[in-house]
């Protein structure tokens, strides 16, 4: 059993090229599997999606499983907000054939598992160095990606019956980006005090969103390495001394091709 835990352990936190492939099949799948609630979100469900959504729901169980086996810390481990997120999301798929008759909840439960995107981050932190030269931009981008998206779920949920199918999950998503960017149209408005209180908190959370990206994109970029004496961990790409105690970085670099 030993043998067993230490090669799963290696899969998920070594640096062999089979380790390497193993983790970019794990962020090929969690990214199929939020692009896949995304769009089934605006159908009805079926026989076919209700297997579909268990399949998923079991794969996603034995990587919860494998990771809380793996880890030095699970209390740690069960805290995280992307392995709650993700309790919830298996607990909707493997539930979904009991509440037929109402999925609305599942549906917003569903939407959590682009909480899991924090989780790919991590992975390509480790993995990629364009990724660590761009992380502020991206993380930005996966912020404001993550909320339009559990947003325009709860909006589906909140303002559109089960039979609106793709069309109104499009105006739902419609509504969402024009009430964040606080463009206003009217076309599609909400009417109840909870709706509206709903539009209130996309507009403000949206904008400081929108913000914090267009900051991420037009700052000059930084790159994470920390300083072996004061512990600062953001420094500029090209930086040879800290700007916090003058202490020599070496950051690894391609350098520059011009002349």
């Amino acid at each position: 059993m030993d043998s067993v835990q230490r090669t799963i352990r290696l899969l998920y936190n070594g640096h062999s090229q089979s380790a390497q492939r193993f983790r970019y099949a794990l962020v090929t799948f969690d990214a199929a599997t939020i692009l896949y609630f995304i769009i089934s979100a605006a159908f009805e469900q079926t026989t076919l999606i209700w297997a579909l959504d268990t399949v998923l729901g079991v794969l996603i169980l034995c990587d919860l499983v494998a990771r809380f086996w793996i880890s030095e810390n699970r209390r740690q481990e069960c805290l995280k907000l992307y392995t709650i997120a993700d309790l919830l999301v298996v607990a909707s798929l493997l539930l979904a054939p009991i509440f037929t008759d109402d999925l609305a909840f599942l549906r917003i439960l569903r939407g959590l598992r682009l909480i899991h995107s924090y989780h790919l981050i991590r992975d390509l932190r480790r993995d990629s160095r364009f990724f660590r030269l761009h992380e502020d931009a991206i993380l930005a981008a996966v912020n404001l990606f993550v909320f339009v998206f559990v947003m325009t779920s709860l909006v589906f949920v909140v303002a559109f019956d089960d039979t609106a199918g793709p069309a109104g999950y499009i105006d739902a998503l419609y509504f969402t980006v024009a009430t964040l960017t606080t463009t206003g149209f009217g076309d599609i408005t909400m009417t109840t005090p909870g709706g509206r209180l709903l539009a209130v908190f996309i507009m403000v959370v949206g904008v400081a969103l929108f913000v914090q990206l267009a900051r991420a994109i037009f700052q000059p970029s930084k790159i994470r390495h920390k300083c072996p004496e004061c512990g600062l961990n953001r420094h500029d790409p090209d930086a040879i001394h800290c700007k916090h105690c003058g202490e020599t970085l070496k950051i690894e670099t391609e350098g520059s091709n011009g002349a």
